[in-house]
């Protein structure tokens, strides 16, 4: 069991989503905003290295215009010894990577254009983890999408679709139950159709229930991973007090955390923790997982 956070690192004084405006284009501002955003990442991975926390979720704005039509420049290859060496710092530190395109990243949309802008999208995520030289355990996590009216259709176009996808988008695709439209049961169906490992989202779980209770559900999202997938991925948060329903925590709740992990024994399993002060709870969350024994010792 690894813990970790998504995207940022608020303490450490820089961000790998550095960008600039699409008027603003050029090959020097690419490359220059590029080796600043892959700079921060190196460090963030340090600081979480050094800390314990082996999961993170890297960001989607780690290269500027990426699946823009603008961008037609081969930064994979400019930047293959920053990439190989990232990939290296992982593997030998046993830490594991996902990533997660923004909404409008939508596979099962009927609206063509969309669909080719998402597939662009998925390509440009999978193409970052490979350059690391991540295996399949490196996941690109995405929502079901929207239901147009006919969730039936919805769900059936979504399995048509991932058919279609290309094969390094496949290998590293997995689907989330969100927190209004789609449930677990719903994400286990396109599992059963076209085989997608279901990331299991707590929280969402908690505000779109499917009528299991946490530890059935997460279970039943565990079962969908292979062993070329690695273990399950989990995504976990809670409510904020106060605030309109879904809205995440600013801060962790250990009970609520440490109910959680008693929930999801005897499952292994590895925690984005998606509370908004990032790494602060991340590191209160890894302590009160101490005890566990499936924790990873980093």
């Amino acid at each position: 069991m690894r813990i970790g956070y998504p995207c940022v690192n608020r303490g450490i004084g820089c961000t790998s989503a550095r960008t600039f405006r699409l008027k603003s284009w050029s090959e020097e501002r690419f490359y220059a905003t590029m080796r600043e955003n892959l700079e921060c990442l190196s460090r963030t991975l340090e600081f979480n290295r050094t800390h314990g926390l082996l999961f993170f979720r890297i960001t989607s704005d780690l290269v500027p215009f990426a699946s823009h039509p603008v961008n037609t420049l081969d930064w994979e290859s400019a930047f293959a010894e920053d990439f190989s060496g990232i990939g290296r710092m992982l593997r030998e530190n046993g830490m594991r990577i996902s990533m997660h395109p923004d909404q409008f990243t939508l596979i099962n949309s009927p609206d063509e254009g969309v669909l080719m802008r998402s597939i662009a999208e998925l390509e440009y995520h999978s193409t970052v983890l490979d350059a690391m030289g991540l295996d399949s355990t490196a996941k690109v996590q995405i929502h079901v999408g929207g239901r147009y009216g006919d969730a039936e259709s919805a769900l059936g176009r979504f399995v048509d679709r991932y058919r279609d996808l290309p094969a390094p988008v496949r290998r590293r695709l997995v689907v989330e139950n969100d927190d209004r439209l789609f449930t677990v049961t719903d994400c286990l169906l396109l599992h059963r159709e076209c085989g997608t490992p279901v990331l299991f989202d707590a929280f969402h779980h908690e505000c779109n229930p499917d009528g299991s209770d946490t530890a059935d559900a997460l279970g039943r999202c565990a079962a969908t991973w292979g062993k070329s997938d690695g273990i399950l991925m989990t995504d976990y948060s809670s409510q904020e007090n106060g605030a309109r329903k879904g809205t995440h925590a600013q801060s962790i709740d250990i009970s609520l955390f440490s109910a959680f992990l008693t929930e999801s024994r005897p499952h292994d399993i590895d925690i984005m923790l998606e509370i908004k002060d990032k790494e602060q709870s991340a590191r209160r969350a890894l302590e009160a997982a101490r005890g566990d024994t499936r924790l990873v010792q980093g």
